[in-house]
């Protein structure tokens, strides 16, 4: 019996070694493993405000779709921090005359599908962009793009072109494959293919865009493996996903979530001006606001402080004019203030004693439906009854490109840092709809102003234009000009290397993950 019972306990001590051995290694690979998975996340999850309208560069000029275009295509040029020109698929340039640039194209550099970029696909890129409805003013006055060899172009302009070289900066004036895009067509805006540092690989409409490291890439392989747009509306919502570590980068962080995130360890919060403008457009086709002295109205009616204290919680300063400081040849003219009887005064002149039932559009945008509100209340001082509609994103596009609103809000950043984009874009005839002119407003003599300064190639005398082009604008009133933006972004302790620009656009490309 105890000779049975000895051996019973010798095979049972021999099992529960057998046992703590196996679980223990289990125990430790499943550590292992985790620490291996940890040390190597290779994932960025970045939110956004909006989901994409379109991924074509040549589609839509909006800022979520270019932030993330901007991740899979070049352009020919990148501007520095003091807005000057730089290669990037041009690595170098010179000027024949006034009229001609020849760039030497950069070699070894491969789409997304492995075939080589040549310079045939940096002027069918160039023809394709003159002939977008969105973007022909940003390159109007380019005559012909001519092919030299494979690695050499050469651009001839009508007239000599001030600010060719940042406007071929611009985001969405990239190179695309010419024989990807006649293969696919319309395609490409849900599967887009450049020469950057990230590939398209999915897109959940209204959810998410995923992105993953181009190996090839001509500067090197992107630190970070994959990256995933995510469109969350709700501020809060994107602080929580940060909180959570669902997300790694928040983009339009907003204002009541700016302090707690700052001073939270876990996070870091980078902000700083942007050259952008937040405005109240009005629609110039549309009765009562064909009429100067109603836009007039509105325009003393409103106080752009409540706005920035409130929506922005003092991140933002006033507008004073239609292009910021942070934009060349920007001047302050003269500013609005307050003045309720004037404006009711304005109003009765106008044929409105009373003022008149109005609509207000608005994007989803949080912030703008606040100051939505606060507009309606000022307006209510002198009469106007305003009803605030508000729009999913690429519907509001949609919508304010074809004239169907009165009074809406937008914002315009000039990513070129240069008055011609930042100001013609805005109140050219040449662009009214959606190539950004959606108050559909026109004045010849403005019109005559803007050409001049396109063409005009001293400084002093450019500046003089665009003063004088600003003080046009500021009498006409297309729009209310409300207020420049700081921009702020949100990431994680552990996300290195991210830097914000005053375009309001973010390379990824530089960024990598701490582990």
């Amino acid at each position: 019996m105890f000779a049975k019972n000895f051996k019973g306990g010798f095979v049972w001590k021999k099992r529960f070694y057998f046992y703590w051995w196996f679980f223990s290694a289990f125990f430790i690979i499943s550590c292992n493993k985790e620490a291996e998975k940890k040390e190597t996340k290779d994932t960025i999850v970045i939110a956004q405000g909006a989901d994409a309208k379109s991924l074509d560069p040549h589609a839509s000029n909006d800022s979520p779709s270019t932030k993330i275009r901007m991740q899979i295509f070049d352009p020919l040029l990148k501007l520095d921090a003091d807005a000057n020109p730089q290669p990037c698929l041009a690595e170098s340039w010179e000027r024949e005359d006034e009229t001609s640039i020849i760039f030497h194209i950069r070699k070894g550099v491969k789409f997304h599908n492995g075939d080589e970029m040549k310079a045939s696909d940096v002027k069918f890129s160039i023809d394709r962009a003159l002939a977008s409805p969105e973007f022909h003013e940003v390159l109007g006055g380019i005559t012909k793009v001519e092919v030299l060899d494979d690695y050499t172009i050469k651009l001839t302009t009508e007239k000599p072109m001030a600010a060719i070289l940042n406007n071929l900066s611009h985001d969405c004036i990239v190179v695309l494959s010419e024989k990807y895009v006649k293969e696919n067509g319309d395609k490409i805006g849900q599967n887009p293919m450049g020469t950057g540092p990230y590939k398209f690989v999915s897109w959940e409409s209204g959810d998410k865009v995923v992105l993953e490291a181009f190996p090839d890439y001509w500067r090197g392989e992107a630190p970070v493996k994959n990256v995933i747009f995510r469109n969350v509306v709700e501020e809060t919502n994107r602080t929580i996903g940060l909180e959570t570590g669902e997300i790694d980068i928040i983009y339009d962080v907003g204002s009541m979530d700016k302090n707690k995130i700052k001073e939270d360890g876990r996070f870091n919060l980078i902000e700083a001006p942007q050259a952008r403008v937040e405005y109240l457009g009005f629609n110039v086709k549309k009765k009562p606001y064909d009429n100067p002295k109603v836009r007039e109205a509105i325009s003393y009616a409103l106080d752009q402080k409540p706005i920035i204290d409130t929506v922005y919680l003092g991140a933002a300063e006033p507008a004073t004019s239609i292009i910021g400081p942070k934009i060349l040849y920007s001047v302050e003219v003269e500013r609005f203030t307050q003045d309720l009887e004037k404006a009711k005064e304005l109003l009765k002149e106008a044929g409105y004693p009373d003022g008149f039932k109005a609509k207000l559009w608005t994007s989803d945008n949080p912030a703008r439906r606040d100051m939505a509100v606060i507009i309606q209340d000022q307006l209510k001082q002198i009469g106007i009854d305003v009803t605030i509609e508000t729009l999913e994103w690429g519907a509001y596009l949609d919508g304010t490109g074809r004239g169907d609103q009165e009074m809406y809000l937008l914002g315009w950043t000039t990513v070129t840092r240069d008055p011609d984009y930042g100001i013609a874009e805005l109140t050219s005839t040449e662009t009214q709809g959606n190539a950004g002119n959606r108050s559909f407003y026109s004045n010849p003599k403005l019109d005559k102003l803007l050409k001049a300064g396109k063409i005009e190639m001293d400084p002093e005398k450019r500046r003089a234009i665009y003063k004088e082009a600003q003080e046009i604008i500021r009498k006409d009133i297309p729009m209310y000009m409300i207020l420049y933006p700081t921009q702020a972004v949100a990431t994680q302790k552990n996300i290195k290397g991210f830097k914000l620009g005053t375009m309001n656009s973010y390379e990824i490309y530089e960024v990598s993950i701490e582990n």
